[in-house]
């Protein structure tokens, strides 16, 4: 097994903010590869182009984005089909001149990807991207799930505080601020 990137969908916002949005589940990469082959500028960008080169990872079955990914254990043999399928995409949508030159390449993005993944399984991942002269400068967001005991009478499950129930994403407040 291999520590890789999998993407992770808390809502469909990503369907509203990408060209194409990946699917919950399949493998992911930063993608900045992809982004270093652009003509122009990608500051230059904008709308969901913009979006993708600011914030998202490259899922590698639907060559969609997602904002966020997690940390996931997965068998090497699914580890090397993701590297096959960023290399085949490389040659057919960018220009590649073979498969065999774009594997490289492909190998490089998927272990720069795994190496993000020295925190534990589960953890939460999110990309600030931009450019200037000197390239592609990332930085990212960890978010480590809180350890919770599973018993049968208390389930995995906490609310924003972290006590027992569901898990509150938003919360709705009178515009005055009040409670």
């Amino acid at each position: 097994m291999i520590k890789f990137l999998r993407v992770m969908r808390l809502d469909d916002s990503d369907e509203h903010v990408y060209p194409t949005a990946a699917q919950q589940g399949e493998l992911a990469v930063t993608g900045s590869l992809l982004f270093s082959f652009a003509e122009e500028d990608p500051e230059t960008w904008s709308g969901k182009r913009k979006q993708a080169f600011r914030t998202g990872f490259l899922g590698l079955d639907s060559f969609g984005w997602s904002t966020i990914v997690e940390i996931a254990e997965v068998p090497e043999a699914q580890f090397e089909h993701a590297v096959r399928m960023l290399a085949h995409h490389l040659v057919e949508h960018y220009g590649a001149p073979s498969l065999a030159e774009a594997m490289p390449y492909a190998r490089q993005e998927a272990e720069y990807a795994a190496g993000l993944c020295e925190d534990p399984p589960g953890t939460l991942l999110m990309v600030e991207r931009h450019a200037d002269d000197e390239g592609i400068h990332e930085a990212f967001r960890r978010v480590q799930p809180p350890a919770l005991e599973s018993t049968p009478t208390r389930p995995e499950k906490a609310d924003w505080r972290g006590h027992d129930g569901e898990i509150r994403i938003w919360d709705m407040f009178p515009e005055d601020g009040g409670r």
